[in-house]
């Protein structure tokens, strides 16, 4: 639990000093007590349950005033309700590694099978929308609240050739944010161009880099994981072979609140190992992935199977059904604290006439 105003609970104190000043009432009142010819007359005359009954509504009413305080202090705590509609985008990788038979029947009819059982179990305030990416990144379909429309789409994939995974991350984030004016082919193609750029890349990724770097210095920047209203789900079985830095990328999501969750799909290889179905080598890059999602502050998962992938898949849906929100309860508090107090003066007026 945290406070809006920490500096009202110094009130707080206030407290012990009520305590001190009841106990300091009764031994007054023992005192008193000794005009009588014996002690045990009064004593007698109370009772056991009346002496500890007679602390009851003071307890009650001190209870009452020290919830009261703490809800002058407007506390906060983080609580899990039902989400409000939010919008996910799935960006799935369609290189030609996906065509891997070490996922039966091969990688990419796996993930289609997953990504249709996701779809059907999605809450009904979740809206998704389609990436895919290859060599470049291309929207299957936009976020959309239509279930066949979703199961359609993922009977489109197409394998090509490349893996751009940065690229498919940024499309990703366009189609989550079509107000923030994010262009993949303007970051991509901006400063085209075949000679060698810093660090061995061309300089159209360099280019694009600094596209990326750019639109970071402009945005304001929020903290990674403050959006709430959408995520991104990227899959990927590769390494990235053409586009921009997927950590760059990454960045560019962070600096807007948006949560990346990775998944790294296939069997573990061996370095210069090819899967069955395929001839080239595929390695997947699970570093990347794993930093992609701590940038961002999302998670990281391996799916090596099928049955991996629509269990990574039900665990997200779950975070996408409930959300966790702060929330103040200084109202909740405040009401307890009447209740404790009408509770303890009732008491009061009932047992003693007070």
């Amino acid at each position: 639990m945290q406070f809006l105003w920490p500096q009202m609970l110094w009130l707080l104190l206030a407290l012990p000093l009520l305590a001190a000043a009841y106990l300091y009432v009764i031994a007054r009142r023992k005192k008193a007590a000794l005009m009588y010819a014996s002690i045990a007359l009064p004593r007698a005359a109370l009772g056991r349950k009346q002496r500890v009954r007679r602390h009851i509504p003071p307890f009650l009413v001190l209870l009452g005033l020290g919830v009261a305080l703490l809800a002058c202090a407007r506390p906060t705590a983080t609580i899990t309700l039902p989400s409000d509609t939010v919008t996910v985008v799935l960006a799935m990788d369609t290189s030609r590694s996906m065509a891997a038979a070490d996922v039966a029947p091969t990688r990419i009819a796996a993930a289609q099978h997953a990504a249709r059982d996701f779809i059907i179990g999605l809450p009904a305030s979740v809206r998704l929308g389609i990436v895919s990416f290859a060599a470049t990144a291309t929207v299957v379909l936009p976020p959309t609240e239509s279930r066949q429309d979703m199961l359609d789409a993922i009977d489109r994939f197409q394998l090509q050739h490349g893996t751009a995974t940065g690229s498919g991350l940024i499309q990703a984030l366009a189609v989550l944010l079509p107000n923030d004016g994010i262009d993949l082919e303007a970051i991509i193609f901006g400063g085209e161009s075949l000679a060698p750029g810093p660090g061995g890349r061309s300089l159209s990724e360099a280019a694009a880099a600094e596209a990326v770097r750019k639109r970071e210095q402009e945005q304001p920047s929020a903290s990674p994981g403050s959006y709430r209203h959408g995520a991104i789900i990227l899959l990927s079985d590769g390494r990235r072979t053409t586009g921009p830095d997927p950590l760059d990328a990454a960045r560019m999501a962070a600096q807007r609140g948006v949560r990346v969750y990775t998944v790294g799909f296939g069997t573990p290889l061996e370095e210069g190992a090819a899967p069955p179905g395929i001839s080239s080598p595929v390695q997947l890059d699970e570093a990347t992935l794993r930093q992609v999602a701590m940038l961002t502050d999302g998670e990281y998962f391996q799916a090596s199977s099928a049955a991996d992938l629509t269990q990574v898949y039900r665990r997200l849906t779950s975070r996408f059904a409930l959300e966790r929100k702060e929330v103040e309860v200084s109202a909740l508090l405040a009401a307890g604290a009447v209740v404790l107090l009408v509770v303890g003066c009732g008491l009061s007026v009932v047992w003693f006439r007070r």
